[in-house]
């Protein structure tokens, strides 16, 4: 599936260009902006590593940055379950920010949550020049239950399970669990609105609305 997606990827960042100077080619290729899923990082050679390997491959030349959310690989992962969504969403800015390849623009491509996080990420970071927004199994309108858990070592995500089975929207778990902040419960809309970090307040549900979110994932450029 995530192989058949990055496929599919490709021929939407391709598509549209058409150039017969090879050279020309490589500078007109908009740079790439990937964020990883639950349990991934960002340099996994049998994930995200051969992501970013197929598209330098069909796009030659192409500029990928594959977000790392902390100093290192384990941090990566490790925030991926623990970090507050607010600020790796606030770092992932920093980082895009001081990057000069992606001042001129880039395709944002998030994988399973962290096509959520670049939906976030673009309606906050307003003066970010995103041209394409993609999000390849994004859960945009949150999770009731928590997918499963891949891998031999299930250790900390059957751990999560059992939180958020006991209470996601309880403070200390919305504090401390990173999928509690867009846990949406159908059942319980009203303290879904009051009391998540993160994915009511993206979704500009509750009393606080913020008229910038809409706009900035209008974007044409």
């Amino acid at each position: 599936m995530r192989l058949l997606g990055v496929c599919l990827l490709v021929q939407v960042l391709t598509g549209s260009i058409i150039l017969q100077d090879p050279e020309q080619q490589r500078q007109d290729r908009t740079p790439i902006v990937l964020w990883h899923g639950m349990g991934d990082s960002c340099c996994n050679p049998f994930s995200m590593g051969s992501v970013i390997n197929l598209l330098q491959e069909k796009i030659p030349g192409v500029y990928v940055l594959s977000l790392m959310i902390g100093s290192n690989v384990i941090q990566d992962t490790e925030n991926g379950f623990f970090m507050n969504i607010n600020d790796q969403i606030s770092e992932a800015c920093s980082t895009i920010r001081n990057d000069s390849r992606l001042t001129g623009g880039f395709h944002a491509v998030g994988f399973s949550q962290g096509g959520l996080f670049l939906r976030g990420l673009v309606q906050r970071c307003g003066d970010l020049k995103v041209r394409n927004l993609v999000s390849i199994g994004g859960p945009q309108q949150g999770v009731y239950g928590l997918p499963h858990c891949l891998g031999e070592d299930h250790t900390i995500c059957d751990y999560i399970r059992r939180l958020l089975n006991y209470g996601a929207y309880t403070s200390w778990i919305q504090r401390l669990l990173v999928q509690a902040q867009y846990w949406h419960d159908p059942r319980a809309e009203e303290e879904f609105s009051e009391k998540s970090l993160f994915l009511a307040d993206i979704n500009n549900q509750g009393e606080k609305m913020n008229p910038e979110y809409p706009l900035n994932l209008d974007i044409v450029l």
